[in-house]
């Protein structure tokens, strides 16, 4: 269900038909919602990084061709080190977090940016 409404989305927003360029990582936000603190996660991509019990893992990060700062979208895999299933696994849209977003009791986590070379 969440790939067809990433995908419908996609198809709304005329993102689907846009050009996409590769970046070289994404920063991500983290949110402790225990402490209310927010942290900021840069990541290459094909890296992996640890927020609190999270295990997190940036596939890639895109964006609008010719534009950086424009909408990003990155496919990111988040594991908690406490369980052996993936708390999420999937595209997440910067504009659009609560489209595909993390499911957690204690965190939540969504892209910011892509990062440029």
């Amino acid at each position: 269900m969440r790939g067809f409404l990433a995908a419908l989305y996609l198809v709304a927003t005329g993102a689907a038909a846009e050009e996409a360029s590769l970046g070289a990582g994404a920063v991500l936000r983290g949110l402790d919602k225990v402490s209310g603190r927010t942290t900021d996660i840069e990541m290459g991509n094909g890296t992996t990084a640890e927020y609190g019990r999270l295990i997190i893992s940036l596939g890639e990060c895109r964006y609008p061709a010719g534009n950086p700062s424009g909408d990003a979208w990155a496919f990111v895999t988040i594991r908690d080190k406490g369980a052996a299933d993936n708390a999420f696994s999937g595209w997440m849209v910067a504009s659009s977090p609560a489209l595909n977003a993390l499911d957690h009791s204690r965190y939540d986590v969504w892209v910011m940016r892509c990062k440029t070379k």
